[in-house]
């Protein structure tokens, strides 16, 4: 049986409760209902550097009972980097130009100033898949909204969107939990919360 993969979304944090953009953000901590949505998924364990996805894998691991010093991070699980956009709320980016976002996808219609593409992280998250491919048994790794769509989208072997540049899943809620097995996701938990981002 080939390995299957849990890909966690972080739990709420307080830039999401404030509907303020965090794209590559390292340290925007969870707030008190970011923590409930973590208490959740006996497994390899992966994460974001970011401390949002490190305190919701604290919070998974304590509750699955493993340890989470033997949790492995890697800078290419981060979240996409929205440049110029980071730290500004969605209403002020929005103000300037009503077509950053693509409202049927919730994706970002193109590059973030200064930032990345989906194309961008697809190569980054690629790299990283490639270097797990002798890896065994099932991972749980958590991370990011745009990211994990883009991870889940690579696993899947989902097409290349139109206008996107990469594969890309359909976005899961804060909190929300995937398995992917033989190329096939299941939705586990679908979280709480959503927002575009």
């Amino acid at each position: 049986m080939s390995p299957r993969w849990f890909i966690a979304r972080h739990g709420e944090t307080v830039f999401n409760a404030a509907a303020r953009m965090q794209g590559e953000a390292p340290h925007t901590p969870l707030t008190r209902a970011g923590f409930a949505q973590a208490d959740e998924p006996r497994l390899a364990l992966w994460s974001s550097p970011a401390g949002r996805a490190l305190q919701t894998l604290a919070v998974i691991a304590e509750h699955l009972e493993l340890d989470w010093h033997q949790a492995r991070i890697d800078d290419r699980l981060r979240e996409i980097d929205i440049g110029a956009w980071g730290g500004r709320t969605y209403a002020d980016v929005l103000a300037g130009d009503n077509e950053v976002f693509d409202r049927a996808t919730g994706l970002f219609a193109r590059r973030p100033p200064g930032g990345e593409f989906y194309d961008d992280v697809a190569l980054r998250l690629q790299a990283w898949l490639d270097d797990r491919k002798d890896d065994s048994g099932d991972r749980l790794i958590v991370m990011h909204g745009m990211s994990s769509r883009v991870l889940r989208g690579l696993l899947t072997g989902a097409p290349v969107r139109p206008g996107f540049a990469a594969p890309i899943a359909d976005g899961i809620r804060q909190g929300g939990l995937v398995e992917i097995a033989n190329g096939r996701e299941i939705l586990l938990d679908q979280g709480d919360a959503f927002e575009p981002v």
